[in-house]
């Protein structure tokens, strides 16, 4: 039974990868995901804020009133020269993972804005790093804001992180845009090598006995396959980037319908953060058990087996089975 795959030019040995989360952050768990059995792992999230948040302290401390004695500047260090701890542990901990690890080690930028943070992208190639997801995880606040405006600092974001790394790289989408086939065209065009699908915002809530508004992570189950599913479907084909499955992946059913919908290989968090690394080697063994039953010979051979591929007018199609689910519908 051949489970490999390819992903963003990386060969996987099997289509599982273990998603952005708290299970990636050392090398002890990372090292428990690679024994269960998965074929690569995103490391937790660099957030723009962590690489920032100290050089925007060091400037205000160091040159907060300067211009009454100008001469003084040329003492202080270029600001892109300062380091940040937080940001700097990252990529000691990321070199120690690789030298632990035989598996593909994917590093994990979050950011919203231009700015001097896209330099690490750099910085983690330098480290290692054999591929680059880029999370760009922005809710829109302004009402003046339009949505073109919103689109072109996704992809300005995009454009600058490029010119700091020839790493394979993927962008985390989200299901937000209000067209997110052609945004996935604007993504290839701009250069990334494959999509994420899909990015799962923080669930928001209101603590009533605090009477605060709360963020909290946002766990998935396969009930939020849905829309992965849908835009896997729709993608595949229509863009030549590699595709993985992310939110609602939770079992080798969820894998397996990923994959037909034309997934590349799939991303698993929640249900490695609920049920643990070992976790991982069960959903492999009822994959192989589930494929030998069907009679497939690889992974390769179902990937976009039932994806929009396979139909004349893919809107028209999509728009009948939403009237068939409707209608057939009874309470």
């Amino acid at each position: 039974m051949n489970l490999k795959t390819k992903y963003l030019g990386l060969e996987l040995k099997n289509p599982l990868i273990a998603g952005a989360s708290p299970l990636t952050a050392s090398v002890d768990s990372i090292k428990r995901l690679e024994d269960a059995g998965v074929a690569a792992v995103v490391m937790h999230s660099l957030f723009e804020e962590q690489i920032n948040k100290q050089l925007h302290a060091i400037d205000y401390f160091l040159f907060n009133g300067s211009d009454s004695y100008a001469e003084s500047l040329s003492y202080f260090p270029a600001s892109d020269c300062l380091q940040n701890a937080e940001a700097e542990h990252y990529l000691e901990d990321l070199a120690e993972i690789k030298k632990a690890t035989d598996i593909p080690i994917i590093a994990s930028l979050n950011g919203v804005s231009s700015g001097g943070w896209v330099n690490y992208a750099k910085k983690l190639q330098e480290a290692g790093a054999d591929a680059l997801e880029l999370n760009i995880t922005y809710i829109p606040t302004d009402f003046s804001m339009d949505s073109h405006k919103i689109e072109r600092m996704y992809l300005d974001v995009l454009k600058d992180v490029k010119t700091n790394t020839s790493l394979p790289l993927a962008v985390k989408m989200n299901a937000y845009f209000t067209n997110p086939a052609q945004m996935a065209k604007r993504f290839e065009e701009g250069g990334v090598d494959g999509l994420v699908i899909f990015d799962n915002p923080v669930r928001v809530d209101i603590d009533l006995e605090t009477l605060t508004a709360v963020q909290k992570a946002n766990l998935t189950s396969s009930s939020n396959l849905s829309e992965t599913l849908r835009w896997c479907a729709i993608l595949y084909s229509n863009v030549n980037l590699s595709l993985a499955a992310s939110t609602g992946i939770h079992s080798a059913e969820d894998v397996l319908k990923a994959l037909m919908s034309g997934a590349n290989a799939t991303q698993m968090a929640s249900a490695l953060l609920q049920n643990g690394p070992e976790h991982v080697k069960s959903v492999l063994d009822e994959m192989t058990l589930w494929m030998q039953e069907k009679e497939y010979v690889s992974v390769e051979q179902m990937i976009g087996s039932i994806s929009l591929k396979h139909t004349d007018n893919p809107a028209a199609f999509e728009r009948s089975n939403y009237m068939r689910a409707l209608l057939s519908y009874r309470y």
